[in-house]
């Protein structure tokens, strides 16, 4: 542990923990204990935080959160790589902008002597004739130099690409979910707060996005059947998102689309699509051919400007999905 605990109070936290682990309901697992650990020890107060408001909504704490949180405040992945990402990502920018605007004023200076050139050769006397080929010749090396310069540059742009493909793919490990391919909550506080520095007036439609009865699928058929469907289940609810919508993996069972710029009525008219298209959805067993349950999903629709509280309002829309749970599933909730 980062922890300089003596071995006296490091056995009083471990046993803390565990106690903590068994009144959450989870394993001892190596990962399920260092969050109890820091939990108890009461110095990680992000994390404190993030673990209460889970368990305020009435979730519980799942195999997705408990990662999540292990990943974000005890591993640390967090400020510290996106402030190199967005260091280099501004690096490889400027760059390019500089390879551009070299380019642009040698030619802008090659086309100025051409120029002069061309008048000069009006006249006829010696000594600008001379000029002229002193002219000439300065034109024709700056011209090979540039050539060179264009060689080097085009060598600088590939290598820049090839960086920005490995960055991608850098991203992708950050703020992508690794099992349905959506955002994780990671991306959705980065754009939240880029959209709030863009324009603290956007206006953002929300939609919740709730799995029904996976926990059930998840115990009679295991872990792996339940999680192939819960990544068809945000493949197909992914279709369903523009390019500037943002789709979410904000949960074990749980999915947020950020609409900016579209009305909480029209938000209600997608989440509707999206709920039959779920619905339509139908799963067959490619191993034993067993014509696996059909599955539905229950959603919430609400807005917000992005200078509001966006978790509150996004809070409170994800408890008018657990209400509607409770008295039937499959079925879309537009907060009035």
């Amino acid at each position: 542990m980062k922890h300089h605990d003596t071995i006296e109070q490091a056995d009083q936290k471990l046993a803390l923990a565990i106690k903590q682990l068994q009144l959450w309901h989870l394993p001892a697992t190596p990962i399920n204990y260092a969050v109890g650990y820091e939990f108890v020890n009461k110095k990680n107060s992000a994390l404190i935080s993030q673990i209460k408001q889970h368990l305020s909504l009435g979730k519980k704490l799942d195999n997705y959160f408990i990662n999540e949180i292990f990943q974000l405040h005890v591993l640390g992945q967090g400020s510290f790589r996106d402030d190199i990402i967005t260091d280099i990502d501004e690096l490889i920018t400027d760059v390019q902008s500089s390879n551009q605007h070299s380019v642009k004023y040698a030619n802008g200076l090659i086309e100025k002597i051409d120029d002069s050139v061309t008048h000069l050769k009006s006249n006829n006397r010696q000594k600008i004739n001379h000029a002229i080929q002193q002219i000439e010749n300065a034109s024709k090396s700056f011209k090979q130099k540039q050539q060179q310069l264009a060689k080097q540059l085009l060598i600088s742009k590939k290598q820049s690409l090839s960086l920005q493909s490995e960055l991608e793919e850098v991203k992708k490990e950050i703020y992508l979910d690794p099992l349905t391919g959506l955002y994780n909550r990671k991306a959705l506080n980065k754009h939240l707060d880029q959209w709030t520095t863009e324009d603290p007036h956007k206006h953002v439609a929300a939609i919740v996005v709730s799995v029904d009865k996976l926990a059930h699928v998840n115990e009679k058929f295991g872990n792996l059947i339940s999680d192939v469907l819960l990544s068809k289940i945000a493949n197909k609810v992914g279709s369903y998102v523009g390019e500037s919508g943002l789709p979410i993996r904000s949960g074990q069972d749980e999915f947020l689309i950020l609409l900016p710029e579209v009305e909480r009525t029209v938000a209600g008219e997608i989440a509707e699509k999206i709920r039959q298209g779920v619905e339509k959805l139908r799963f067959v067993s490619s191993k034993s051919g067993i014509r696996l349950p059909q599955m539905t999903v229950s959603l919430g629709v609400n807005d917000f400007k992005v200078s509001q509280n966006a978790q509150t309002v996004i809070n409170y829309t994800r408890s008018l999905v657990t209400d509607m749970q409770r008295s039937g599933a499959n079925a879309v909730m537009v907060s009035h």
